[in-house]
Parts: C-alpha cells; structure tokens; sequence
C-alpha cells in the first residue's frame, strides 16, 4: 500500500482525511457536490498511516447519512478490475467497513452491496464479516454457494478452505452453512470446522523455541538465529533468560551486552535492565553509540521501560543529548518525571516537532506527559499538534492533554471533537464541551440517542445530560 498523500490542514480534504470533527462541520456547509467529492476520495483511498488501528469508517458512515450520500462510487471502486489485480485487504477495508455501518444503519444500497461483493470481491472475507454482524439468517444462508465455490474440491482447496474458517474473524455464517439443509454444503463446512480445529491442536503441540534446561548461550544462539531470517526474538528470549540465568551467568550476559552477537546483545541489554542490572545504565549508554540500528533500537526500549530512581536520574542527565538516547531521556521523564522535570519534558516536545513534525513517533509519550505533568505552557504547541498531525490516535492523546493544560479547550477544540473519528476523542469531548454552544447540546443528544456509538463516549455524554435530555 503507497504512503497516503494528507493535503492541508485548512482545507476540506485534509480535515476529512485526518479524521477531524471541523471535517464533518465544514463539510456539512459546503456545497454537496463538493463535500461528497472529498468524502469519496477519503473513502476509495484511504488516508490513515496505520489502517489497522486508526478509526475512521463510523465517522465517514455518519457523514455519508447526513449528506444522503450516492454509493455509486464506492460500487464503482469495488466491482473495478483492479479488484482482481490488487487483492490487498488494505484496498477495499475502508470502504466496506462504510458499507457495514452503513447497513445498521438501515441503508438497503449498502446491504445489496455487500452482499454483491461477498459472493464475487477479492476481500470477500472482510466484507462476510460486515455481514454477519448485520445480515439475516437467509441473506447469509444465500452466499454459502457462491463462497464455496472459490475453494475447489480438491486437498489443496479444502485446505484453503479450512484455513478460511478457522481464522474468520466472525464465526457466525460458517456455524448457520454447517447446518444448511443442503447436505452438499453442510458436509464440506462442517469437514473445514473438524479440519480446522485439528490444525490449531497440531500447532500447540508443536512449540518452537527455547526449552528448559537450555544454557545461557543456546538462548543467545537462538535470538541471533531469529535476527538473521528477520524475526526480532530478543523480547522472549530475554524472558527465557529469567527462566535460566543464575548469578554465575552474570559475567556472560554482560559480556554479550558489551559486544556480542546483535542478536545476543538485544537480549542481554533487555534482561539486564529488565532485572535493574547495576551495569545496564552504562551498558545501554555505549550500546547506542557502538551499536548497530537494531541494537540502537533495542537498548532505547530496554532503557524506556526502567522505572528505577536510578533511571531517572540518568535520564535527567541524558535529556539535552542530541541523539537518540536524549530523546529516549525526554520519553523517560514524561513517563515517570516529577514536576521538576517539566522544562525538560516541555524542550524535548518543541524539539521533536521541529526536527520531527507533528506526526513524529516519539510525541506519543511526550503529549501523554505534558498532560500528566500539567504543563500548561505547552499549550500553543500541542494545539499545533491538534491541527497538523495526520494520525487521528496521536490527535485524541493532544486533546486529553489540552484538556489537562488549555483552559480554552472545552469551548475551543472540544466541540469539535464531539464529531472527531476516535470514540476516545469524543468520550474526551462529552466530558469537556462546553454546553453553552447549542451545537453541542444538539451533538450529545444525538450520540447518547445512537446505537452505533460507543459505550463509554454513550456514559460520558449521559455524565453531562439529565433524563429530560437538558445539558447540565
């Protein structure tokens, strides 16, 4: 899947992408043909960095409700040949999740169409799985066949097909087709069903990986065996060194975190400091600057989950380093600092956004610590963070520490984000908006009356309305 291209904050197409609740409020004012425009772009290219985590199908689902939006598009994008040729899940995802939410919603188009595209679309098991959350019992009962038929009567297919049901992330439509009255069906389903089950069964009994009774340098070898084929084994093999290392072995290990293998030197790193080693600050602090990337990589995490006054300490040392291990300080110190530290955690938040820009991984933990720490003349920079960032999470974690450092939030930012696409970030919302804004009345009336919402944005909206639906 290509990088998404994220256009200007300030324009219609950018908010939309990022997910922003002014995406939704400008859209609703712009002229129709124009919103839908931007909104079918957002929906057949998917704007989000991480599809995987990010939300943004509910929150494009609403708008197309609110716009009485066509499918024909969406339609159009799934039945194209490309269909064929790209067969990533990451193409169609988006658009089929719009479809599903749309469906609860009650739009008949969106159900047709995804039953159309389950019975003949490469991501057909994505667009099953909107089903059976939303279809009846005959509307699924009515793909079996066209389902079926994609896995030919042979070993290899029925293989395919067991896999198929054994890792289908809605079980509800092969349990209604292992009873089907059509014994054709009914038959091969329920072989999948045993097939399945016996696979998984195989695979338990088949652990791969350390055993007891192994030394010291078997779980080096076997972390440096992982890193050799691309598989970062460090994290379990520093939990299997717990298991085997006795004090004796202690010279070994930080020998192997002073210039072993790469693999052996990510496992002593993470085992040393995961036990509070003496020697792990200073084993850590040349491991950054001897180390290769992957050793760089994994002495930065090693250091980042100490919680030792000892760590501490050094990271209040470390903070002004221009390197990656001053970064990794300033993480340190916005998770675990004290309010001595908020100069430091506040010069590392304006020096990752202007190294790093407003999408930079390490600002995570930095927003989450301005917040903790109360850091209120952060403020202006975490609202730039709020406007920029291209990742709908990082912009729910700047509101919940704007709502801890801007006293202009709840009439600023929050009423925005009662539209946002992140249920955390409206569940921020509904707690912080000022209700003297009659569009947010209106908005907490709605998401307390909608069945697609979230439990926990659905309690912090009730937390704010009485019974007579009046804010309070």
């Amino acid at each position: 899947m290509f990088e998404p291209v994220i256009a200007p904050s300030g324009t219609l197409l950018g908010l939309l992408q990022r997910g922003r609740g002014d995406g939704t409020l400008h859209a609703l004012t712009a002229p129709r043909a124009e919103a839908l425009a931007a909104l079918n772009h957002c929906v057949l290219r998917d704007p989000r960095h991480d599809w995987q985590v990010e939300n943004r199908s509910l929150y494009y689902a609403r708008l197309y409700l609110d716009l009485n939006g066509e499918l024909d598009e969406i339609e159009a994008d799934l039945f194209d040949v490309e269909d064929a040729l790209d067969t990533e899940e990451s193409r169609t995802g988006l658009a089929l999740a719009v479809l599903g939410h749309l469906a609860s919603y009650g739009r008949r188009d969106a159900l047709e169409l995804l039953r159309r595209y389950a019975a003949s679309g490469s991501n057909w098991a994505w667009a099953l799985d909107e089903l059976a959350l939303r279809d009846d019992d005959a509307g699924l009962r009515a793909l079996a066949a066209p389902v079926l038929a994609r896995f030919p009567a042979d070993p290899e297919g029925e293989a395919e097909l067991a896999a198929a049901v054994r890792d289908a992330f809605e079980p509800r439509p092969w349990r209604l087709w292992a009873e089907d009255p059509r014994e054709s069906i009914a038959t091969r389903v329920r072989a999948a069903q045993e097939a399945g089950c016996f696979d998984r069964w195989q695979r338990q009994m088949r652990p791969s990986g350390p055993r007891p009774g192994w030394s010291v340098r078997a779980v080096f070898e076997w972390a440096q065996q992982g890193m050799e084929r691309g598989a970062a084994l460090y994290v379990p093999a520093a939990r299997c060194l717990t298991a085997v290392a006795g004090p004796e072995d202690r010279p070994e290990i930080v020998a192997a975190a002073q210039d072993g293998t790469d693999g052996a030197r990510c496992t002593a790193l993470r085992y040393l400091a995961d036990s509070n080693d003496p020697d792990a600050l200073d084993l850590i602090e040349a491991a950054v600057v001897t180390g290769s990337p992957a050793v760089v990589e994994a002495a930065l995490d090693a250091f980042e989950r100490m919680r030792s006054i000892a760590a501490v300490d050094r990271a209040r040392g470390w903070a002004r380093r221009p390197d990656p291990l001053g970064a990794a300080a300033g993480r340190m110190l916005a998770c675990r600092g004290g309010a001595e530290d908020k100069d430091l955690v506040l010069a590392a938040l304006r020096e990752a956004v202007r190294g790093e820009g407003p999408d930079a991984p390490t600002l995570w933990t930095l927003v989450d610590g301005t917040g903790r720490l109360g850091i209120a003349c952060a403020a202006p920079v975490l609202r730039h963070i709020y406007r920029e960032t291209a990742s709908s999470h990082l912009r729910g974690r700047t509101a919940r520490a704007l709502a801890a450092t801007d006293p202009s939030f709840p009439s600023g930012f929050a009423v925005e984000c009662l539209w946002d696409c992140e249920e955390t970030t409206r569940e921020i919302a509904a707690r912080h908006a000022e209700t003297g804004d009659t569009r947010v009345v209106e908005r907490l009336r709605r998401l307390a009356a909608d069945p697609a919402e979230e439990a926990e944005v659905q309690t912090a909206v009730r937390s704010r309305i009485g019974p007579d639906t009046t804010a309070g």
